[in-house]
């Protein structure tokens, strides 16, 4: 099995660590911890506003702002954007240092502070090129009612009494 993406593009799941052999979504206390903290906070943040967009617009005017089309960063501390502003946050990661801030919290906002410095991609900046299969579908956590619910049940799964060998 392969890497895929989830309903967002940029984070990428081993495809056993979230589906079992036949196809289906696993049961989030049968991933494992870092998969399941991405599984059920992207539930979150696939109907959030692009960062991008919302620091040009602010919260009085969300309906201005794209819809998000990828996340990347750790859950908690990600940066959520449109495919308009992905080359501005890719040109940042990959030629302006942001790179340096991989894996740590630090990322959303430092990768806020450039873009509202006016930092931008160069026109014509390249992205990722991605394969979309079905980017609506986005998986339930099964046994949840809500994201909320869902993260609380990620965070509970008392990881010591699974049978894992």
């Amino acid at each position: 099995m392969g890497k895929v993406s989830i309903g967002l593009r940029g984070w990428r799941f081993d495809e056993s660590a979230v589906f079992t052999d036949d196809g289906e979504i696993k049961p989030i206390d049968a991933m494992e911890y870092e998969t399941r903290q991405r599984v059920v906070r992207l539930r979150q943040v696939i109907d959030s506003p692009c960062h991008a967009c919302w620091l040009l617009h602010g919260d009085e005017n969300l309906d201005a702002c794209n819809e998000a089309a990828a996340v990347y960063g750790e859950p908690l501390s990600e940066v959520v954007v449109c495919e308009t502003h992905e080359p501005d946050f890719l040109y940042w990661y990959r030629e302006e240092g942001g790179n340096e801030h991989r894996g740590e919290p630090e990322l959303q906002d430092a990768f806020h502070e450039w873009f509202l410095d006016g930092g931008r991609a160069p026109d014509g900046y390249g992205g990722v090129e991605h394969v979309d299969t079905d980017p609506t579908v986005v998986p339930h956590v099964s046994g949840t009612t809500s994201a909320a619910e869902a993260e609380r049940e990620a965070n509970a799964v008392d990881l010591d009494s699974l049978d894992i060998d």
